[in-house]
């Protein structure tokens, strides 16, 4: 008998274990005050973050460092992750029964480096759709070394970024210095005006190299205007249609598009009317953004929309006029897809996507709002002169790494 009996209680107790195991993984944690089950209800908190080994405070309390799960009692709290020579993050998280939350920070110094990546002074730059090239002009220079030059932020410079830009047109044939430019829906042309007393002379440039012979599209820019209209509606078009049903008629009638993320995931958009929008997946997912959404949206607010959480968050009560002689966005996405370059009254924020962690990162001189993200995240081009009126501004880098 006892040869039967010593098996079923291993049998038991390895049982036991393994239900326990599976409880501890699912957020429950063991209750040692004495009231109440021995395993109650919890949830998981993971906290990360960029750089990593920031402190993480819990309701104003030293709890753990960051890369780190912590067993928390449903409810909200106050989360703080902060590093030294670094801007704190701060949120307020719901915690849920058996539901992993995520404090996911990242910090930008205190102390951003600055670094030129021109010195002969730049005019007008321009941002192309995929956010990866810089077009500018320079007039300081002879006619052969003023014209339009390519900063292609993709590439990698073996020394320094003052090398990573191409002229792309000189001044032997027009004056390009002076010109106003205008990229393609493809980023692949560059479509110049050159005023010439009332009219002005249109040509269109090649960006992969020298145009020796810029081609003069005065007489047929209605034939390019056509071309280019169809790309980019035809990509608009492609856009919209990766989206459910439902939030596809929705989004035509009531968005105002403008900017979807890098990874697709995220529309950054102006209502065009008030409305409500609907349950896109219900029931709702479990273990999202804890931030308060808003689904009644009001015309002339901007919003982002998250499409695989089917949430939506207010950013601004209304789109700021860009600075002077710059018809780039005043709100554009990071890179990462995760948060919002802001810039405004002579200042550059960052912010989360859900309006949250709103942080200046820099409030130093800089030209007409000219602020463009790096494509790898890592540092912001701004056109400043660095306070000098006297000098023509350069295109310089804001370290946020």
């Amino acid at each position: 008998m006892k040869k039967i009996i010593i098996p079923i209680v291993i049998v038991i107790f390895l049982l036991v274990v393994t239900a326990v195991v599976i409880l501890l993984g699912r957020g429950y944690g063991f209750n040692l005050n004495g009231n109440g089950p021995l395993l109650s209800g919890t949830g998981l908190l993971v906290a990360t973050s960029a750089p990593d080994g920031a402190q993480v405070f819990i309701n104003g309390h030293l709890t753990t460092a960051t890369d780190n799960t912590i067993n928390l009692a449903p409810g909200d709290y106050d989360v703080k992750i902060f590093k030294d020579g670094y801007f704190p993050w701060e949120k307020k998280i719901t915690i849920k029964k058996e539901v992993v939350s995520k404090a996911d920070a990242l910090l930008f110094p205190t102390a951003p480096q600055l670094a030129s990546i021109t010195n002969v002074g730049v005019l007008s730059p321009v941002i192309d759709p995929s956010q990866t090239k810089l077009a500018y002009a320079v007039a300081s220079q002879s006619a052969v070394k003023n014209g339009i030059y390519v900063l292609d932020m993709s590439v990698r410079p073996i020394l320094t970024l003052q090398n990573a830009s191409s002229q792309i047109v000189n001044d032997t044939i027009n004056i390009f210095s002076l010109s106003t430019f205008t990229w393609s829906p493809d980023s692949a042309q560059l479509l110049t005006a050159i005023a010439e007393n009332a009219s002005s002379t249109k040509y269109l440039l090649q960006t992969n190299g020298l145009n020796q012979n810029p081609q003069d599209v005065t007489e047929t820019l209605a034939s390019v205007d056509a071309s280019w209209q169809k790309i980019k509606s035809d990509k608009d078009k492609a856009m919209i249609d990766s989206l459910p049903k439902n939030l596809r008629v929705f989004a035509v009638n009531n968005f105002n598009i403008l900017q979807w993320s890098s990874d697709e995931t995220k529309i950054l958009y102006q209502a065009s009317q008030s409305a409500s929008i609907p349950l896109i997946i219900n029931p709702p997912l479990i273990g999202t953004d804890s931030t308060p959404q808003m689904r009644e949206i009001r015309k002339g607010e901007v919003y982002v929309y998250d499409v695989k959480e089917d949430r939506n968050y207010l950013i601004l009560s209304s789109l700021p006029t860009p600075g002077t002689a710059n018809g780039e966005l005043p709100i554009m996405w990071y890179p990462d897809s995760k948060h919002l370059v802001y810039v405004h009254d002579q200042r550059i924020d960052i912010m989360e996507y859900d309006g949250g962690n709103q942080t200046t990162v820099y409030a130093g001189p800089f030209v007409n709002d000219y602020v463009f993200p790096w494509p790898d995240a890592t540092k912001l081009v701004i056109l400043t002169n660095l306070g000098n009126p006297n000098i023509v501004p350069n295109l310089y880098t804001l370290g946020l790494k």
